[in-house]
């Protein structure tokens, strides 16, 4: 695409530039020739333009049910606010959860170095509400944060 951008930005320059040919010419041949190539260019930029492939973005997650709207949620991608739901959750619990994932299963929740008792109670009271699915790059990075800057 950047290649594209690049050929269309030269090729409108060159309808702006003389040619040593051109410049030999007589005023009115010179006139026709330049309105010539800037049309030509111009043709060369608009087609460029249009015929430029969309972008290949993922619009709809498959597993965007699971990222607190519903009464499942995804430990590997929600954020932290996602808990708030669950009582006891949030904010420690969830905290920890969205910091020390990725997780292969839900199980391994539970493997999180520093919970203590009373939140392995409330994992545990939760834990069928969890589902491990594949770490998404669009949702990670906000797990912790959310997208809320103060």
């Amino acid at each position: 695409m950047k290649l594209l951008t690049l050929f269309a930005l030269l090729a409108s320059a060159a309808a702006f530039t003389v040619s040593p040919m051109a410049a030999k010419q007589s005023a009115s041949s010179t006139s026709l020739s330049s309105r010539r190539s800037f049309l030509t260019s111009g043709a060369a930029a608009l087609a460029t333009f249009a015929a430029a492939s969309p972008a290949l973005a993922i619009r709809d997650y498959e597993g965007l049910g699971y990222l607190g709207g519903g009464t499942q949620v995804d430990i590997n991608n929600a954020n932290v606010r996602s808990y708030l739901k669950m009582p006891g959750m949030y904010p420690t619990v969830a905290g920890k959860v969205v910091s020390n994932g990725p997780y292969s299963s839900v199980g391994d929740v539970m493997n999180i170095p520093g919970l203590s008792a009373r939140e392995k109670d409330v994992l545990k009271k939760y834990e069928s509400r969890f589902v491990a699915l594949k770490p998404s790059a669009d949702y990670v990075i906000d797990r912790i944060n959310n997208g809320l800057y103060r």
